[in-house]
């Protein structure tokens, strides 16, 4: 008989930078144009099967701002983890990212967690720098390439995730 766990899985990180489209890559396997500004938070969810145990992730896609202060981290109570994401054509977002993160750990402490760079698709564009995301995964961080558009990463980055926090 196989076990069933659910588990709340947060989406964060600043204004514009894939959330929404990379929860429906994952979620419904679709790529939309559309911009959706999220209110608040958006919540999905997606069976996967992991070593024959089955676990329903709640996905929590919050808000993006750049304006740290407006960002409902209580929305992150009981996490089990989260997704960080950043548009790798937008440095700032990293920041965003980094802040984000930073709050988190102070209010819930460290929990599993990646960090996704997206829009891989727009290679050309990238402004994020090699030397800050060697810095990053050298202090720890677990750190993918991801885009909505072409869906390179996004499975995976969901999947990897769902392992950690279930284990």
């Amino acid at each position: 008989m196989s076990m069933s766990v659910q588990k709340k899985l947060c989406m964060l990180g600043g204004f514009g930078v894939g959330k929404t489209s990379l929860v429906r890559r994952f979620v419904h396997s679709i790529f939309s144009d559309t911009y959706l500004t999220t209110v608040g938070v958006k919540i999905d969810k997606k069976t996967v099967d992991l070593a024959g145990k089955t676990v329903n992730l709640i996905l929590w896609d919050l808000a993006g701002e750049d304006d740290l202060s407006s960002v409902r981290t209580t929305y992150v109570r009981g996490a089990a983890g989260y997704l960080l994401v950043a548009d790798g054509t937008r440095p700032a977002t990293l920041e965003v990212a980094l802040s984000l993160n930073q709050r988190v750990e102070a209010e819930f402490g460290k929990l599993p967690f990646a960090l996704l760079l997206n829009k891989s698709d727009l290679r050309d564009q990238w402004a994020i720098s090699d030397a800050d995301v060697a810095g990053l995964i050298d202090s720890g961080w677990w750190v993918r390439s991801s885009s909505a558009m072409t869906s390179e990463g996004v499975e995976e980055a969901f999947h990897d995730l769902a392992v950690r926090v279930t284990d």
